[in-house]
């Protein structure tokens, strides 16, 4: 089963439900078989690194990842969630937000 988002990496998106509710940022990954993306600077976990010969121990924080629903993209202009749609532009096919009609692709 091939499965289409229409979150893509680099995509800029603001989580709309869970603890981190509310905070922005870019998309690092997209996990199409487990429906889940990475976002920068959201859903942080510490992950504890055991010591070794070269190197001691040591807490990292990294981003986790979080299920594809809990996140909507950041209109450009308004700066609220927003669906999107698409359309074709001289042959081209273009992601707008519905919210503004702003251009989503760069």
């Amino acid at each position: 089963m091939n499965k289409k988002f229409k979150i893509k990496t680099g995509d800029n998106v603001i989580v709309i439900t869970g603890k981190d509710k509310g905070k922005t940022g870019n998309v690092i990954l997209v996990n199409k078989s487990n429906d889940r993306v990475v976002v920068e600077g959201v859903n942080i976990v510490k992950h504890h690194r055991k010591a070794t010969q070269e190197s001691p121990g040591k807490i990292e924080e990294k981003e986790a990842s979080i299920h594809i629903s809990n996140v909507a993209h950041l209109d450009p202009e308004s700066g609220k969630a927003t669906r999107i749609k698409y359309e074709f532009k001289d042959g081209v096919k273009k992601r707008l937000s519905v919210l503004s009609g702003s251009l989503l692709d760069k």
